[in-house]
């Protein structure tokens, strides 16, 4: 059974936080970011992804793939049930986050369905035959920030950020036969060499890996590092549902994705019309985040913050317990 860390010291931090800005960075950038020996960085990570600590994987960007519907549900239930509801919702392909809410009988789950008929079968049929279920909210992703998917937990400084070149974006390629086996393989280990991606595939590693450039580039999919927060100084994760005056809304999104503690931002429809999801090292920083960051900026009209209690699913990886995860 793998066992996975309780603690990280500050050089596996910092090799971590490297990981998450850039998922398939080679063990020679990730030196050349840090400073360290390249011995050191493959001694140091390479334990952390085999124990489970560090789960490479990749999403499917619904901006990108007309065919998928984004959608973020609110959906409140009965306390007593609600660990097998967020159990449930884990389980579902087509979920990609689940958290559990502070007030302890709500959920927010993000999904990425395949098409309108998926869309409507599951909050015309799934969730109303669900008796656990009392209520909930649906808000469409409209446009998701990119910018936060390069958090760092404030790890690295400026120039050690910088260093890490994003990928030039290019037009998003036309689909391919291939596209759907590679993308299933970079989900269940987004480090995979182009070896075993090719042999999943049906293709040669010279094409895999021509493609998944080609996929990353066009921003179809985007590779991502899962890992434990709360193993990197992250105590106080929160989702603030902010309503912004229309005009205000893409300044305000812009300010707040480049605060070092919001990991997540994305404008929605509904009863709020900017989701971010903040990842704080404790309350005080929270409060403060709150006064001083938010407070600030006058096109925000209104603000929930729903802190999470916890983490059933992330980034289209289910969370156990023995992640660290907090139980209720």
């Amino acid at each position: 059974m793998q066992i996975m860390r309780q603690e990280l010291d500050e050089t596996d931090r910092r090799i971590t936080a490297v990981l998450l800005a850039s998922p398939r960075a080679s063990w020679r950038d990730v030196s050349r970011c840090l400073g360290l020996s390249e011995r050191t960085v493959v001694r140091r990570a390479a334990p952390l992804y085999a124990d489970g600590t560090l789960r490479a994987t990749a999403v499917r960007n619904p901006a990108r793939l007309p065919g998928l519907v984004p959608v973020a549900l609110r959906i409140r239930c009965r306390p007593n049930k609600i660990r097998q509801v967020a159990g449930a919702l884990s389980r579902r392909a087509d979920t990609v986050w689940v958290d559990i809410l502070g007030g302890g009988d709500e959920i927010s789950a993000i999904f990425f369905l395949d098409g309108p008929d998926a869309r409507n079968t599951l909050l015309l049929r799934d969730l109303p035959a669900t008796d656990a279920v009392h209520s909930w909210v649906a808000h469409t992703l409209l446009r998701v920030y990119l910018a936060a998917f390069r958090w760092t937990a404030g790890l690295l400084s400026p120039e050690e950020t910088a260093g890490l070149a994003a990928v030039p974006p290019t037009a998003p390629p036309a689909p391919l036969d291939l596209d759907t086996a590679l993308i299933a393989a970079l989900a269940e280990d987004g480090r995979a060499t182009y070896t075993d991606l090719a042999l999943r595939a049906g293709t040669t590693p010279l094409t895999a890996r021509r493609r998944l450039d080609a996929l990353v580039r066009g921003q179809a999919v985007r590779l991502a590092t899962e890992v434990d927060l709360a193993l990197l100084g992250v105590h106080a994760e929160a989702l603030l549902w902010i309503t912004v005056r229309p005009g205000a809304l893409e300044s305000t999104a812009e300010a707040l994705t480049a605060h070092p503690q919001v990991r997540f931002a994305a404008a929605t429809t509904g009863p709020a019309n900017l989701l971010i999801a903040l990842a704080a090292t404790d309350l005080d920083a929270l409060y403060t985040f709150l006064v001083t960051t938010i407070g600030p900026l006058g096109g925000i009209t209104a603000i929930e913050t729903t802190p999470l209690l916890a983490t059933a699913k992330r980034t289209g990886l289910i969370r156990g317990t023995n992640h660290g995860e907090r139980v209720l």
